[in-house]
């Protein structure tokens, strides 16, 4: 294996020196795999984030609070405490900027679904559940007065019913479209009303008749140019007259969605290259059942989500995930269940998903709509099944018979997946993974890791070291996965691998914020801060230098988990994370070239979870290829939070280049910079260009907290190539 990085500690301060030994070449070309993203029912990761569908709790359903996940068998406990369940509603409220929690916490304690309130007064309307036409819980509504002009408060309404708080992408279009599903105890009409809390005169209404039979009915509400943009809005459901009616569902949609999916996410996650995709989970799958997910979507059963606070909607399932990844122009990767699901289970969603349309799940995903095979190479046996919060977790010898049995049966149905068995995360080296590498032995294609370290930290935590813990840790994990490939290797595994399923800092502060304390919460390395960009930078180079060992890395996650794209009041924007998998993914299908790395270094002294103590950690990092293009790129990592701005002169040889080079700084003021819905730009990439005068050399001053790509164009190739 080509050493790609040699390092010599520097002794002049703020300078250093790269040489870049272009004559050689690393037998491996850089794997485009090592940009991937994760997606996992969690949160609003998928739904109000990945998915465009508007409002919450769309399906009426019974919302599950958490009281944790630490039920003997895995998965989520639900809180029936009346109090926690209003502090819970307040939170919420303040989370989504609801102007007031306490029309939810009424209807929800009335009887109605939560995140659901009551127009007009609680007197004129009765809510109380009941059942739905696929056995789901519906809301009933019985609307005991007729329409006036009533006031409720923040907003002036007219007539009795029900209503939501929500927020519209108005930024790009003023079309929705909604689908009610409905019945009537006599039949009646509705009147759908969607306008802004504070200037309702610029919203738009319309009226539905209601028969006596479950019907579905669909509609378009357009507001006008005068309706405000960035405003709350509330959107009401009333009785024209008197009514009694059962609400299953109301979904609401931007005309712009691109097959349920939120347009802008597809372009943003399309404009950066995303190569792979990993869904469903997460904890999410171990309790995920995919038949639950496909076929018409208003027959899909609302569930518990089993692993997270709230509910499953099945709005996106298999036929959308796949659908998604098509329009990103990525590779989809599926984790199965392997907690309370079956091999069998397992085989037949290879065969929906892979099955010519005379198998059995063939012609169900026909029927569905989808005639041929979605052909999905990549699937993961199962996620974190070592750990007790895992619904169906199992020991590690119950790990080995699962992957064993699993295998089995899914290449049955195809022979040529590659298979993912479920490493222990944050540990190559467990007693867990031995058992797996020894007991599948060369039927083990790549085994998983989860690098979501950091432990819990508090006010007497030295910020700088927990900083300098992750930017060191890259450098303790080569050493770790060198040892697992060895191991693999020594247990008849000719062409071990190892996939990075899920990655992203992971420290959490405990206990109360002191004023004479080190660290606030503040002041953690969190994946939404430019921290987590460079944290991610250099495990890539890491992966890299450990040459075709690392399969895979899928970073946590897409949308409103760990770091990569943010929707807040249905704007999207950006973590530093997301402009860094950009910028990094300029190295795929290259060809390193070694690196030697003179510069100063840093140290840490306490350990945080897996991470040990550091010496000598270079204040740089890099990674030099030779692009597919012919040009020559180097991605640098100024990594330090005790040594300024590093001057830094990069040679080279066998490479001629341009006069001038591209410079892109993705830059922090510190390691806890971040992008926020008000100031979403604060963190975004600086491009400059900067002359090579000799043409083998090259000055550069890195700014610390920054990640740093330079393209040098090969000399007598197109500028505009």
């Amino acid at each position: 294996m080509t050493t790609l990085f040699r390092f010599e500690p520097g002794t002049t301060p703020g300078q250093a020196n790269l040489t870049v030994e272009t004559a050689q070449r690393a037998p491996h070309a850089v794997n485009p795999w090592l940009w991937g993203k994760f997606c996992e029912h969690l949160g609003a990761n998928i739904y109000h984030g990945m998915e465009a569908q508007i409002l919450f709790n769309c399906t009426f359903a019974k919302w599950r609070f958490s009281a944790g996940d630490n039920h003997p068998d895995g998965g989520v406990r639900e809180e029936s405490d009346r109090e926690k369940i209003e502090q819970r509603i307040v939170a919420a409220a303040q989370r989504y900027a609801w102007p007031d929690a306490q029309p939810l916490i009424d209807a929800y304690f009335d009887g109605g679904a939560y995140g659901w309130f009551h127009i007009g007064d609680r007197e004129g309307v009765r809510l109380s559940p009941d059942l739905g036409p696929h056995d789901g819980r519906s809301q009933r509504v019985e609307i005991l007065r007729p329409a006036r002009q009533i006031a409720v408060e923040s907003a002036p309404e007219s007539g009795y019913g029900i209503g939501q708080w929500t927020y519209l992408p108005l930024h790009r279009i003023r079309k929705y479209h909604f689908r009610v599903v409905v019945r009537a105890v006599e039949p009646c009409t509705l009147a759908l009303t969607l306008a802004a809390v504070t200037a309702p005169e610029t919203g738009v209404r319309t009226e539905i008749t209601v028969e006596e039979a479950w019907q579905t009915l669909t509609g378009t509400l357009h507001l006008p140019d005068t309706a405000p943009e960035a405003a709350l809005y509330q959107l009401a459901v009333t009785g024209v007259d008197p009514a009694h009616v059962l609400i299953d569902r109301i979904l609401l949609y931007p005309a712009d969605h691109v097959g349920g999916a939120d347009p802008e996410i597809i372009h943003q996650l399309k404009a950066a290259h995303l190569p792979l995709l990993r869904w469903p989970g997460g904890n999410f799958v171990s309790g995920y059942h995919w038949r639950d997910g496909v076929g018409p979507i208003d027959a899909r059963p609302t569930l518990p989500n089993p692993a997270w606070e709230g509910l499953e909607f099945n709005l996106f399932g298999t036929d959308e995930f796949l659908a998604f990844c098509r329009a990103v122009g990525c590779e989809p990767l599926i984790c199965v269940n392997a907690g309370n699901g079956s091999a069998e289970e397992a085989a037949a969603w290879v065969e929906y998903c892979n099955g010519g349309p005379d198998t059995p799940m063939g012609q169900l995903r026909a029927a569905h709509g989808h005639p041929e095979p979605y052909n999905v190479k990549y699937w993961e046996i199962g996620n974190e099944i070592y750990g007790r919060w895992q619904v169906g977790w199992t020991t590690a010898a119950g790990n080995v018979d699962r992957f064993r049995r699993f295998r089995a049966a899914m290449v049955a149905v195809d022979p040529s997946l590659q298979l993912l068995g479920c490493g222990y995360g944050n540990e190559p080296n467990s007693e867990w993974n031995h058992q797996l590498v020894e007991g599948a032995g060369a039927a083990l294609h790549a085994i998983t890791d989860h690098i979501l370290t950091g432990g819990s930290v508090g006010a007497d935590t030295d910020p700088i070291e927990l900083y300098h813990a992750f930017m060191g840790y890259p450098a303790v994990l080569e050493e770790r996965y060198q040892d697992l490939r060895a191991r693999m290797l020594a247990a008849g595994n000719p062409s071990p691998h190892l996939a990075i399923t899920e990655q992203q800092l992971f420290a959490h502060f405990q206990g109360e914020v002191r004023p004479e304390g080190t660290l606030t919460p503040a002041l953690v390395p969190r994946p939404d801060t430019i921290a987590e960009a460079l944290f991610l930078a250099l495990i890539v180079n890491t992966c890299i230098r450990l040459g075709d060992f690392v399969e895979l890395l899928t970073h946590s996650a897409t949308v409103n988990h760990g770091g990569g794209l943010r929707k807040e009041r249905e704007r999207v924007y950006a973590n530093p994370v997301h402009h860094a998998h950009a910028l990094g993914h300029v190295l795929a299908g290259g060809t390193p070239v070694p690196v030697k790395l003179a510069c100063e270094t840093f140290a840490t002294e306490h350990s945080f979870a897996h991470i040990p103590p550091h010496a000598d950690v270079p204040v740089l990092d890099g990674m030099a290829v030779i692009t597919e293009a012919g040009d020559l790129a180097l991605l640098l990592v100024h990594r330090s939070a005790t040594c300024g701005p590093v001057e830094l002169a990069v040679t080279w040889a066998d490479f001629q280049a341009q006069g001038s080079a591209q410079v892109v700084t993705l830059q922090g003021a510190s390691w806890h910079s971040r992008n926020t819905l008000d100031n979403p730009n604060e963190v975004v990439p600086q491009v400059v260009e900067v002359d090579v005068p000799a043409g083998d050399k090259l000055a550069l001053q890195l700014p610390p907290y920054s990640l740093t790509l330079v393209t040098l164009k090969a000399a007598g190739r197109d500028n505009g190539g």
